[in-house]
């Protein structure tokens, strides 16, 4: 949205201390700034994960949302990936010990990946909020306990919904995909152009 001249232009915010988050929006060629949001992720009593996820996007950008000036224009981008074997839900690991009995339950496994993403704008015509949940299915293949302890050593899945990321160390893990790609990275490129419009 191309700003009249006596129109602030909208700032662009990414909410997310995410590094793959950062470097998928960055190739969109638009300035940004990042704003970690802190929320508490924890899911209520029978909440799907495909709404527990889109919960949490939403709750991320009205974290950044209230800390900002009142009448600045301003786009938030928000995102929370989790991954989902029949209805549970696979966090990050705690702990390594936990990150290898995640990555034995996704072993020949096939699971979702589901992206809540969020745009909240404000600019001269008002504000909006927008939301999707994205899902890719994934398909792991069959791991030895050696491998799987290997990856884990390296300290990757630490930080990792699932204990794993598709586009380091786990890529050989992985059988297919069907679905989008960078939904599985964390931020689903593809439904963030359709929302920026």
């Amino acid at each position: 949205m191309a700003a009249s001249p006596t129109e602030k232009p909208l700032r662009l915010i990414l909410a997310s201390a995410s590094p793959r988050r950062r470097e998928l929006l960055a190739g969109l060629g638009c300035p940004f700034e990042v704003i970690s949001p802190r929320i508490d992720e924890t899911p209520w009593a029978n909440e799907a994960p495909a709404n527990f996820a889109l919960r949490m996007a939403h709750e991320k950008a009205m974290a950044v949302v209230v800390g900002l000036p009142t009448r600045e224009p301003v786009r938030v981008i928000a995102a929370d990936t989790i991954v989902v074997l029949g209805r549970m839900i696979l966090g990050k690991p705690a702990n390594a010990a936990e990150a290898e009995a995640t990555l034995r339950l996704l072993s020949g496994q096939r699971h979702h990946v589901i992206t809540g993403l969020c745009v909240w704008t404000r600019d001269a015509a008002g504000f909006a909020a927008q939301g999707e949940a994205v899902h890719t299915e994934v398909v792991f293949n069959a791991v030895s306990d050696d491998a799987i302890r290997a990856y884990v050593a390296t300290g990757e899945p630490m930080d990792k919904a699932g204990s794993y990321a598709i586009q380091g160390g786990a890529a050989g893990m992985v059988a297919g995909i069907d679905g989008s790609y960078t939904n599985v990275v964390g931020l689903p490129m593809e439904a963030l152009a359709r929302l920026l419009g």
